[in-house]
């Protein structure tokens, strides 16, 4: 009987990274996968998480890092939960500052400003603090993460948005590395402007509290995982402001005091086929 159990759980869990894994191959959304997981089932929607985590793997992309989600107590209200979530940076995500973002390149994309590390030791202990955590830490940057959902109509819960990825698309890092002791992450102010108009604004401490606060969350949440972070890891530790919808010939630019700026550019049209040229 428990074979049978654990066989049904499976074909599931499969079953639901199926469906999240056409929406992103067809750029059609699909409907929420909660229907398949449970409502409140969130080690599912991690497991699901963590099968296209291998997948991806498989087919020759690299990790280079997590992104944490849910960093706000309004968005933690929204989907009722408590804490943060976290999803999977891979090498084809990273956009280089100012490049064009291909139209369709993330379902239903959304902008948000965030505080970047990128770390020069592991992170690999049973709990970890502050101090662990700065040691840790090369460089901060500023980053604009588009985020995405493969979910029609953003239509999520907790567990939705956890089993695609954390609601991951693609991210831009800006090129001026900082130090922490050169940079007060609780109190920078930022502001996001789309061609010169302001459309987001917010601070350190809207995330968690401080930045750092997120990242330890997640140093510890990975380690009890036994998948700690390591050494050249990215870490994007959550939305300093409001998510900002964006649509094709967007140019939205973040700034955050003390770590410079950071560009996202959204291609007007559609690439060309070679069967439309």
């Amino acid at each position: 009987m428990r074979e049978a159990v654990t066989d049904d759980r499976t074909t599931t869990l499969i079953e639901a990274a199926d469906r999240l894994d056409r929406a992103h191959a067809t750029g059609e959304p699909c409907p929420p996968v909660r229907d398949l997981l449970g409502d409140g089932d969130v080690a599912a929607a991690y497991a699901v998480q963590q099968i296209q985590t291998e997948r991806r793997l498989a087919a020759g992309r690299r990790v280079v890092g997590r992104k944490i989600g849910l960093t706000s107590g309004a968005v933690q209200a929204q989907l009722g939960v408590e804490s943060p979530d976290f999803g999977v940076l891979f090498d084809d995500m990273a956009v280089p500052d100012g490049a064009e973002i291909p139209v369709g390149a993330v379902l239903q994309p959304r902008a948000e400003a965030e505080v970047a590390l990128v770390l020069e030791r592991d992170l690999a202990f049973e709990r970890h603090t502050v101090a662990d955590l700065i040691g840790a830490t090369a460089y901060a940057l500023p980053a604009i993460e588009v985020v995405g959902s493969r979910i029609r109509d953003w239509d999520i819960t907790i567990v939705d948005t956890v089993a695609d990825n954390a609601s991951s698309g693609l991210y831009v890092l800006g090129g001026r590395p900082t130090l922490l002791r050169d940079v007060d992450l609780r109190t920078v102010g930022m502001v996001m402007e789309r061609r010169g108009e302001q459309v987001s604004a917010g601070a350190g401490a809207a995330c968690l509290g401080h930045p750092l606060n997120a990242a330890l969350w997640l140093a510890d949440a990975l380690a009890a995982l036994g998948e700690p972070l390591r050494a050249g890891d990215t870490v994007l530790t959550g939305a300093l402001g409001p998510m900002v919808a964006v649509a094709p010939g967007d140019v939205l630019e973040a700034r955050i005091e003390g770590l410079g700026s950071v560009r996202a550019a959204f291609a007007k049209t559609q690439p060309k086929t070679e069967e439309g040229r």
